[in-house]
């Protein structure tokens, strides 16, 4: 698991991910100006830590590179939160404590989520077979 990213590196890998298509350090750095008053080399020097990283790749275009990322928001978001569930001593007790922070839009969220998992699990069940009358299978 890589640490979680700085606030700068973190600001740079927001509009990687937001705008999925390989991006150079002037398009970052115009954004980024809008926000703060930034040198084009203290950007060049993090996006290159975050390809040493391994969060972006880059290619050559011409005298500069371009950088895309390696994987999504989502997915460092969700390795983060299992990082710090594992590192709890107690992970159910952890767990009620998150979803009791959540929101009600969070947790239909959670709930949707488990629901994708469990339909995709193999250990998980099939559904009941329709019959021809529209009842459910074997043991009606």
């Amino acid at each position: 698991m890589p640490r979680q990213l700085g606030e700068l590196e973190d600001a740079v890998m927001t509009r990687v991910w937001q705008w999925n298509r390989p991006v150079t350090v002037r398009e970052v750095l115009e954004d980024l100006q809008q926000e703060r008053s930034i040198a084009y080399t203290t950007v060049m020097t993090v996006m290159d830590n975050l390809h040493q990283k391994g969060w972006v790749r880059r290619e050559v275009d011409g005298r500069a590179y371009r950088y895309t990322a390696v994987s999504t928001r989502a997915a460092y978001s969700a390795a983060l939160m299992n990082e710090a569930w594992s590192q709890s001593d107690n992970p159910a007790a952890a767990l009620v404590a998150f979803f009791g922070m959540m929101s009600p839009e969070q947790r239909e969220a959670l709930n949707d989520a488990i629901r994708i998992v469990g339909h995709n699990s193999a250990d998980a069940p099939p559904p009941p077979a329709e019959g021809a009358d529209g009842t459910a299978g074997p043991g009606r």
